[in-house]
């Protein structure tokens, strides 16, 4: 039974001694890289990225870009717009920074907004 005790307390001082030297060995200049498939580096290449991003904004809510005013197209087909109302989605489009066209298209979808068929070559040159 001694030899028992002894060697569980063996066990037991060899494991807090490993613990404790590989606390000593453990650098702290270690380099965070941001993760790649974050939602404010998606770039739209990545459908993993995508569709992370697109769930993630279905939960929260959606990020407006000075476009409230899109929100009456809501539930419209891409097919449906006339060219003045694809000119308001161009204007808008035209006016953002690029690294924004990403997350406004995300925000388009959450919000049930349809780009203009017209208007989605375009948008891909953006993205």
């Amino acid at each position: 039974m001694a030899i028992v005790l002894i060697c569980i307390g063996a066990l037991i001082t060899l494991g807090i001694a490993t613990a404790l030297l590989s606390r000593l060995r453990h650098d702290d200049n270690t380099v965070v890289l941001p993760n790649k498939d974050d939602c404010a580096t998606c770039d739209g290449a990545n459908d993993k990225c995508n569709a992370t991003c697109l769930l993630e904004a279905a939960v929260n809510k959606p990020e407006y870009f000075d476009d409230e005013e899109l929100d009456r197209f809501a539930g419209r087909e891409a097919v449906s717009y006339t060219e003045e109302e694809t000119e308001e989605f161009r204007e808008i489009l035209y006016t953002m920074r690029e690294d924004e066209v990403p997350r406004w298209l995300r925000s388009l979808t959450v919000r049930d907004i349809q780009i203009p068929a017209s208007l989605k070559s375009e948008v891909m040159l953006f993205v």
